[in-house]
């Protein structure tokens, strides 16, 4: 099965279309690795994995896109739409606070 450069392209635009979620962290935070957990049961539980295009931000990996970002606490959540942050969410405590935040944009 072969694509052709008009699927593709189709493809790459409304990828770009999707809002990004960006989900800043740090490797070594246990609150960091339970708030990941969190996200990943409100996108399943929600069925909504193709809603965002997800981005892990390690901030000590990256702190340069962690300063770029105005991210000051781990974790943090961002929803970014045409290259604009149009949420934040920092240190949610667990799944209602995600799901909650991501409610405008989920289905």
């Amino acid at each position: 099965m072969t694509t052709t450069a008009d699927e593709t392209a189709a493809h790459q635009e409304a990828a770009a279309a999707k809002p990004m979620l960006v989900f800043c962290y740090s490797a070594q935070s246990g609150r960091c690795r339970r708030a990941d957990g969190f996200l990943a049961q409100v996108l399943q539980r929600r069925r909504n994995h193709e809603t965002f295009r997800l981005h892990r931000l390690d901030a000590e990996q990256r702190p340069d896109l962690a300063e770029r970002f105005r991210v000051t606490e781990l974790p943090t959540l961002l929803v970014v739409e045409e290259k604009v942050v149009r949420g934040r969410l920092e240190n949610p405590r667990g799944c209602r606070d995600i799901a909650a935040f991501l409610e405008p944009w989920l289905n």
